[in-house]
């Protein structure tokens, strides 16, 4: 059975795309932590991101740079906090955070909630940056 983000992938599910390649892509997280928190997703569906060959675990480090290049540009933040969590989800992601302070940086605070016209101005700040 597909997983939530091959979904999303497949275009089933609507998302807020940031980027996106023919292996990689990066869209706004539907429940974040901050305003611009952003999930990169190879589009090979593979449960742990340890269990990527070599090759691609390189390859989407590297997109997930990008990508926080771009984060950082769009979003005010002192820098770009990553997590590999997995546990919510059965397809590898990497969490891309803009942080002001750690303490932003806790799973367990309570996510935003925003209109579908704050995402929509997110995601072309990023786009754009």
């Amino acid at each position: 059975m597909s997983t939530i983000f091959t979904k999303i992938i497949n275009g089933d599910i609507p998302s807020y795309k940031i980027a996106e390649d023919e292996n990689f892509i990066a869209f706004l997280d539907a429940m974040p932590l901050v305003k611009g928190h952003t999930l990169v997703v190879p589009k090979k569906e593979t449960d742990l991101i340890f269990d990527l060959e070599t090759e691609e675990y390189k390859n989407l480090w590297g997109f997930a740079q990008e990508v926080a290049k771009k984060i950082k540009n769009a979003i005010p933040c002192v820098r770009v906090g990553v997590a590999v969590v997995g546990l919510e989800v059965p397809h590898a992601h990497i969490h891309l955070i803009p942080l002001n302070k750690v303490e932003e940086l806790n799973f367990r605070n309570e996510r935003l909630k925003l209109t579908d016209e704050e995402y929509k101005e997110i995601q072309d700040s990023i786009i754009n940056s």
